[in-house]
């Protein structure tokens, strides 16, 4: 039996650090390289960091929601997440861990590879997280369970 594999592009960024923050993801079919789903959202005041894995966080959220046993082939432009989440640097801040622990969790019970792209590998994500900011929409949702059924509500740890 083959196992699925998703795609997921994370970003993150802040105007000012921290400043007016926002985040955007997306989840491609990994055959096909269809855009299977797009999470955004404006944080309010934040750091580029805690915008970087708001964006890593909706994005597994939302693979997971498409198919829980999927393996996830995880890119993001931010290589400090990436560090982080496989364990080859360490998360001192204590707002940093609970992110990552956030994300470990959703990720449980599954196969995931992180990868860091370049920024301009990264444009449709980044497009998202420049949208949520620019329009200051709490959440955008397209595609694959728009209706908000993959969201949990977290804005209280961050």
């Amino acid at each position: 039996m083959t196992v699925r594999t998703l795609i997921v592009e994370a970003d993150g960024g802040s105007r000012g650090n921290p400043g007016p923050a926002g985040y955007g993801a997306l989840v491609r079919d990994g055959d096909t390289g269809e855009v299977l789903a797009e999470r955004a959202g404006f944080l309010g005041v934040a750091t580029n960091n805690v915008a970087e894995y708001r964006g890593l966080i909706a994005g597994l959220r939302a693979a997971r929601g498409i198919d829980p046993d999927a393996a996830l082939d995880v890119r993001l432009d931010s290589r400090l997440i990436v560090e982080q989440m496989t364990g080859r640097w360490k998360i001192k801040h204590p707002d940093m861990r609970a992110l990552a622990s956030v994300a470990r969790e959703i990720a449980k019970g599954t196969r995931v590879t992180f990868a860091w792209q370049p920024r301009s590998d990264n444009a449709d994500a980044d497009a998202l997280a420049n949208e949520a900011m620019d329009t200051e929409a709490l959440s955008i949702r397209r595609g694959h369970d728009a209706d908000g059924r993959d969201e949990e509500d977290d804005r209280g740890l961050f």
